[in-house]
């Protein structure tokens, strides 16, 4: 069984761009709204990693990392989200997660497919 990418995120449109661009990479990926909808979907037992947000509805991002230490899980965890602090990057990390990245601004992510151009320098 191949490894996969596991992004759990309650916003729609930063979920939908990730999971964009990790298939556009030809990375098998799968997108979940909620740390509780993870929880009862995801199979844990399969390898990969998760691209959790910090600051969502029911559980945090941080209640979840905890959830999954409880119940043995060894999956890597990258926090990436738009609502960092420091305390919570520390606390993230001495609770093993591998990094802890800041998200674009929320408009990038309503922006239509396509209307970003590469930029060359001469």
């Amino acid at each position: 069984m191949d490894a996969i990418v596991r992004i759990v995120d309650d916003e729609e449109t930063v979920r939908n761009s990730e999971l964009f661009i990790f298939k556009l990479a030809g990375i098998p990926a799968v997108a979940y709204s909620s740390a509780e909808e993870f929880l009862s979907r995801d199979d844990l037992s399969q390898a990969g990693c998760i691209i959790l947000d910090l600051r969502m509805m029911e559980m945090s991002g941080l209640e979840l990392q905890r959830c999954l230490q409880e119940r043995g899980s060894d999956l890597p965890i990258i926090f990436l989200t738009g609502h960092g602090t420091v305390d919570a990057a520390v606390m993230a990390l001495k609770n093993g997660a591998e990094d802890f990245l800041r998200q674009l601004p929320a408009f990038f992510y309503s922006l239509p497919r396509g209307s970003l151009k590469t930029a060359t320098v001469a």
